[in-house]
């Protein structure tokens, strides 16, 4: 190799180690920059120790604190001496009542930075000056977006649904050979999706079904099928009261009854809602037709009438029930009423899944000739918790 190849080579060889050198220096300075994190949130409690972390939010009086060390924490109001928070956070006053419309309702909640000190919320917003509030006052603390998504946000059609799907079934294979299936599901969406806003609208759908068999030979096959469906819209005028539409479908071939159809609308009212229980009554006129197996026009008949009805809702530590009443006067034909009564435990499993115990009982007063008045149905199957995002 010549003298200038040697020269060159041993040149390029310099400026790589140059280059390789300034890489790593630029590497340690990027690395030794500090980050761009928000502070963390503080937390005194009454006891003098100190959390940093993040506040998540407050509700009924119980206060969740994310810490990296600790995980979430529920710590109660008298616990807690003081807090700060670097993010903005909207505080729902008790006396101010809200259903969740927009701006209006938006402007009558303070969203700001948090203070509490001497069982007193302070708001720094950026227009007004901040007016301490009792905590005793205040009844939810809410971080800024969520806030925003329920005042102004219309989630799409296919969104915020929630409730269940239940299954089951049982085969015998004997001089008889005996098989049943049944199932359910049942979906609510209610608008806001939270229990810190006042109900602005409700839909609902059930729909559930039972089908049997029992075959012997010599013998004919005897069979039961019975199926449900209804839907219904509520649309909240204050708190607790609301107007209602609704329509119910019912086929039960054991009353002889090929199709009861229902078309009605009218009001209900809530007379307790909490976290854990629920119950609405409602009252209805309704239009409704009765068509029977192999019926003729003296027994297919259209009515005029009402459903009255209950619905109840516990929500418990390790099961939840649902009990639903209705009774169905015929104000055209009287002798046509009828009445029914659901009710449903249900224990949590595993995760989404559950196991789940209920009875169906419906009274038609009118059914054909040789036909019994009441149907009971023991169900039980697995269930699964349909939970939708909003």
């Amino acid at each position: 190799m010549s003298y200038l190849a040697k020269q060159f080579s041993s040149g390029f060889r310099c400026v790589l180690l140059a280059i390789a050198l300034m890489g790593m220096g630029t590497s340690c300075f990027a690395q030794g920059k500090p980050g761009s994190n928000p502070a963390p949130d503080v937390l005194v409690l009454s006891n003098g120790d100190t959390l940093h972390g993040k506040f998540v939010m407050q509700v009924g009086g119980k206060v969740t604190f994310h810490s990296d060390a600790l995980g979430d924490l529920s710590i109660p109001w008298d616990k807690i001496k003081e807090l700060r928070t670097e993010a903005k956070f909207a505080v729902l006053d008790k006396n101010v009542k809200l259903r969740g419309k927009g701006q209006a309702e938006a402007k009558q909640i303070p969203v700001g930075t948090i203070e509490v000190a001497d069982q007193a919320v302070t708001v720094h917003t950026e227009t007004a000056p901040p007016a301490p509030i009792p905590v005793k006052n205040a009844v939810y603390m809410i971080d800024q977006p969520t806030l925003d998504k329920q005042l102004f946000h219309e989630p799409s059609f296919l969104t915020g649904w929630n409730g269940a799907a239940t299954a089951g079934a049982t085969v015998v294979e004997a001089s008889q050979n005996q098989f049943t299936i049944s199932g359910g599901i049942g979906l609510v969406r209610a608008m806001p999706s939270v229990t810190w806003l006042n109900s602005r609208n409700k839909t609902s759908a059930d729909f559930s079904a039972s089908y049997g068999r029992i075959t012997q030979p010599g013998s004919p096959t005897l069979k039961s099928a019975i199926y449900h469906i209804d839907g219904e819209r509520d649309e909240y005028f204050s708190s607790r009261f609301f107007a209602l539409g609704q329509t119910a479908f019912d086929h039960n071939f054991a009353q002889g009854l090929q199709l009861q159809q229902v078309y009605g609308g009218g009001f209900g009212w809530t007379p307790l809602k909490t976290d854990k229980q629920e119950a609405d009554l409602k009252g209805t006129i309704q239009y409704e037709k009765q068509q029977f197996i192999g019926g003729t026009s003296g027994t297919n008949q259209n009515l005029i009438g009402s459903t009255f009805g209950l619905s109840y809702l516990l929500k418990a530590k390790l099961m939840n029930f649902v009990q639903n009443l209705a009774y169905i006067p015929a104000y055209n034909t009287p002798r046509a009423y009828s009445a029914s009564e659901t009710d449903t435990v249900t224990f949590p499993t595993y995760k989404n899944f559950g196991f789940s115990v209920g009875t169906i009982d419906t009274y038609l007063n009118d059914p054909p000739p040789a036909t019994k008045r009441n149907s009971f149905q023991f169900t039980m199957g697995l269930t699964y918790a349909i939970k939708s995002k909003y």
